[in-house]
This record gives structure tokens, C-alpha cells and sequence, in this order.
């Protein structure tokens, strides 16, 4: 049984909204893996996404710490966990937050829920990591969208970042993303000490989502 998680952020790609949004779920749902598939949709899909794949994990890519009333444009993490989301992505190097605004998050959600904060270094990832989230993403802003992935470009950060992590807290898990795209990425990614990646274009933007899902899990 593998224990690697494979988050796929749908971002707002033309290829991974809507209908497209939709008829992804569904082919990450057809994957035949051990591997953990989570999709992270927009908050404007997730309902739909949700019931188009029912046996898929879906997480909110951004929620906020935020209650009932006047938050215009705020993303309320109850709403989302009514429409279907099972955890989110906080801190994206696309939607940087506060520290404040992680620990906040992290005391309103009800246990079960997973967040998954991101890191742009080592550092912040430690920071982030002393807060206790599920995950501890690292991802070098630069390296993001790129074609070299971060297991090849920086295997140190990756590296780096587990044994920070570890050593801030046993209790979070560490990803790795930007530029990952194949079943050899997620090997050395594996391979550096991480429980598995993130990663978005090198699925929305693929000629054959399907078949660069099961490259992404041919190794494990």
C-alpha cells in the first residue's frame, strides 16, 4: 500500500475549470494507484467536482479564517467542508498569506480537515511547520510552471526541508512541488524524504491528463 500523496492543484487553467474542471476529477478518479490522488479545485468548481467524482479527494485551494457576516469575497472554511472540500491549500506562492492567517485557519477547522501550507524555503517552511498543519508543501517560486523539476534543480531543498520539518515537528508531513511532471520525479522526490508532491501543469496542461496521471504513479 503506498503512503504517497499526490495533490493536483487545478489552478485557474483554461484546462482545469468548469466542464474541463469536471471531466478532470473524473479522470484522476479512473486512476487505478494506491497512491493518494487529491484534487485542489476552485472554490467556484468545488460543488460540481465533488459530484461529478465521488470516490475523488477534493480540497479548496485558499480558504480564509473568517466567520459568518460581512467578508465580501472571503472564502469561509464552513462552507467549503458543506460543499464537499476535505482539506485545502493555504499559503500558495500565488496566494501568500500571514503566519497569523495559517495559525487562525488551523484553530477553525474541526479535526479531520487537512491543510497543506505552502513554503517557498526552508525557513518558511519551519516557520509553517511550527504551526502543525497536515503538510508542509516546499516550493521554489521559481521553479514553478517550469519544466525542470524541483527533485533535479534543488534536490537539497527537498532534501532540507524534511529534515527541518522533522525536526520542527513529527507530526506534519512533507511535500515537494514545481515542475514536477513524471513517475521519475516523484520517485526522487519520494527518495529525498518527502511523502509526496504537489504539482498542477504537468497534469491541467497536458495533451492526455489520463496518461500523465499514470505516469505520475508508475513508480510507486
Amino acid at each position: 500500500m503506498s503512503d504517497t500523496l499526490i495533490i493536483v492543484n487545478f489552478k485557474t487553467y483554461e484546462g482545469s475549470q468548469g466542464f474541463s474542471a469536471e471531466a478532470l476529477a473524473r479522470a484522476m478518479e479512473s486512476i487505478d494507484t494506491d497512491a493518494r490522488l487529491v484534487a485542489a479545485v476552485s472554490a467556484l468548481d468545488l460543488s460540481k467536482v465533488v459530484e461529478a467524482a465521488p470516490d475523488l479527494e477534493v480540497w479548496c485551494q485558499h480558504l480564509d479564517p473568517i466567520g459568518f457576516g460581512s467578508n465580501t469575497g472571503w472564502l469561509h472554511p464552513e462552507t467549503a467542508i458543506h460543499r464537499g472540500a476535505k482539506g485545502t491549500l493555504i499559503n500558495h506562492a500565488e496566494h501568500k498569506v500571514s503566519l497569523e492567517h495559517v495559525a487562525m485557519l488551523l484553530d477553525q477547522v474541526p479535526e479531520g480537515f487537512e491543510i497543506c501550507a505552502c513554503a517557498a524555503d526552508i525557513n518558511e517552511a519551519r516557520a509553517l511547520a511550527a504551526l502543525v498543519p497536515n503538510y508542509v508543501a516546499v516550493e521554489p517560486p521559481e521553479l514553478i510552471g517550469g519544466d525542470i523539476s524541483v527533485t533535479s534543480a534543488d534536490p537539497e531543498i527537498v532534501s532540507g526541508t524534511a529534515s527541518a520539518v522533522m525536526e520542527t515537528s513529527d507530526q506534519v508531513g512533507v511535500l515537494c512541488g514545481a515542475g514536477v511532471k513524471s513517475g521519475l520525479d516523484v520517485s526522487r522526490a519520494m527518495e529525498l524524504g518527502v511523502r509526496g508532491v504537489l504539482l498542477a501543469s504537468g497534469v491541467t496542461k497536458s495533451s492526455d491528463p489520463v496518461e500523465a496521471l499514470n505516469d505520475l504513479v508508475s513508480l510507486l
